[in-house]
């Protein structure tokens, strides 16, 4: 199947374009078949001016249930590194690039599975018009899904920390990480070491953006 096969969120988007739009046009979105099984859209929130947008891969089981990202357990551990990192997060815009709930359901539990190839081609899109109304001097990628949906290809995230790259669109881009990987981590200097690379990320990001730098807003 070639890329033009694929489904896409293109047919969906408003006509005339800004964050609020874009959120209540996505919630009529049928652009891949992942709406038929999640409780409703959770698109990006945050500032609509962020130097520093960071994406995350896709909604959880408590983001499916509120509408908002990044608020279930992956979304604590989140919050607690964006703190060490000496940001906020009001300052920041928050988002995945897939946009519904993945998961499988059994007789005890429901599984997030991450999504495809063509459900994060589908999506995209949504995350184009974000970047293109927030503007951020700076991406960070949080997780593979989230670097193949903005790199346009695979990547070895521990391959690539630390290293500038450059989204399909040629912005400014760190990869780190998901928060939801410390939670995964059976050994607490696993949990530790993940942590810490996502913190670095941050710091990383917020140094590089500072009040000195023409047109930037204070991370205040």
């Amino acid at each position: 199947m070639s890329r033009s096969d694929y489904p896409s969120a293109h047919p969906f988007l408003p006509q005339e374009k800004s964050l609020d739009n874009l959120a209540e046009a996505a919630a009529g979105c049928q652009g891949c078949p992942l709406y038929q099984d999640a409780t409703q859209v959770v698109f990006g929130e945050g500032h609509g001016e962020a130097d520093i947008m960071l994406v995350g891969e896709q909604p959880g089981v408590r983001e499916d249930r509120t509408g908002e990202p990044f608020v279930g357990p992956a979304g604590k551990v989140l919050d607690q590194a964006i703190g060490e990192a000496g940001l906020h997060r009001g300052d920041l815009y928050i988002t995945n690039a897939v946009k519904h709930f993945k998961a499988e359901t059994t007789e005890d539990r429901v599984n997030e599975i991450k999504p495809n190839v063509s459900e994060i081609t589908a999506c995209r899109p949504w995350l184009e018009q974000e970047m293109e109304q927030v503007q951020p001097e700076i991406i960070v990628a949080l997780g593979a899904v989230a670097a193949r949906s903005l790199i346009g290809q695979a990547i070895a995230i521990g391959e690539t920390l630390d290293e500038w790259m450059q989204t399909a669109e040629g912005r400014d881009l760190l990869v780190t990480y998901h928060p939801s990987a410390t939670l995964r981590s059976i050994a607490e200097a696993d949990q530790d070491r993940i942590f810490d690379a996502i913190t670095a990320a941050l710091v990383r990001a917020r140094e590089t953006v500072t009040p000195t730098r023409p047109g930037a807003r204070p991370q205040a």
